[in-house]
């Protein structure tokens, strides 16, 4: 397995992260069975979010651990609060570090922040950035950081409100250079040291399912960006081996493959067609 420095954080990282949101959709134990196998395949990043399945992806990981501490310190753990406030954020930390039996979180980041007012509410008084630092002061995580897919701007706001911020995530994915790119603020983060999350490889689906481009030519896409890390999105064991054999043995796509796969993919369906979770009128 490729192994990645995390930016500024330090964290040595598998490059493939196994996605939370995914790994729980088919049950609590397919998804601890998808969990030990990316672990015997040479995992050690996982994701998660305190949104996913109400819970129950956190939850899934406290059964994957279940209070193991030589299989909690093979992993490093990732989850994330969507709520804006630093006393619901503190109380969304507290809830997912019960659920998933562990005491603290390797990263713990600001959750799908979409429009800019509210980048204004996570940095005002009582926002809560005052909950991601009070969190990384108390040792309940060690690194913070923000998510997001809706809009680049957003980032652009989050990045430059704050600078204590370690990791950002965002997608990367070849529809993405067409419309909203994220690319210009993931090389700012890039250049100030950040690590970098690849996420929406296949645009939650969207890519391999409108026959553009395969699962494999997706994940060459991402790595060709050179991404710290790529969270992929995987529902069973088989998808996570094809997955993680892509990761390790596939090569990155030159520039002049590239050119080539975006020259075709401009000419079809791009934006929210296909990246749904983009803002619609740019």
């Amino acid at each position: 397995m490729p192994m990645h420095t995390l930016g500024r954080t330090g964290l040595r990282v598998s490059y493939f992260c196994l996605g939370g949101f995914h790994m729980r959709k088919n049950g609590e134990e397919n998804g601890v069975r998808m969990i030990d196998r990316a672990l015997d395949l040479g995992v050690n990043f996982f994701d998660s979010a305190h949104k996913y399945h109400e819970g129950e992806s956190d939850k899934t990981y406290g059964a994957a651990f279940n209070g193991s501490s030589s299989k909690r310190q093979k992993a490093l753990l990732m989850s994330k609060a969507q709520l804006r406030t630093a006393q619901e954020a503190m109380q969304q930390l507290e809830e997912t570090l019960r659920r998933m039996k562990t005491d603290y979180l390797d990263l713990w980041q600001c959750h799908e922040v979409s429009r800019l007012d509210e980048v204004e509410r996570i940095f005002a008084p009582g926002g809560s950035l005052e909950a991601f630092v009070k969190a990384k002061e108390q040792g309940k995580v060690r690194h913070i950081g923000f998510t997001g897919h809706h809009d680049p701007a957003v980032h652009k706001a989050l990045f430059e409100g704050y600078a204590g911020w370690e990791t950002i995530q965002h997608p990367v994915n070849l529809i993405d250079p067409h419309y909203l790119s994220f690319k210009p603020i993931m090389q700012r983060a890039r250049e100030a040291g950040y690590g970098l999350l690849a996420m929406k490889t296949n645009a939650i689906g969207h890519i391999s399912a409108n026959n553009i481009a395969s699962i494999e030519e997706c994940l060459r896409y991402a790595m060709a960006q050179n991404p710290d890390v790529i969270v992929s999105g995987v529902e069973t064991i088989e998808q996570l081996e094809e997955n993680v054999a892509t990761i390790k043995t596939a090569k990155p796509f030159d520039e002049e493959e590239i050119r080539t796969l975006l020259s075709r993919t401009g000419a079809g369906k791009i934006g929210p067609e296909i990246e749904q979770y983009k803002r619609k009128d740019a």
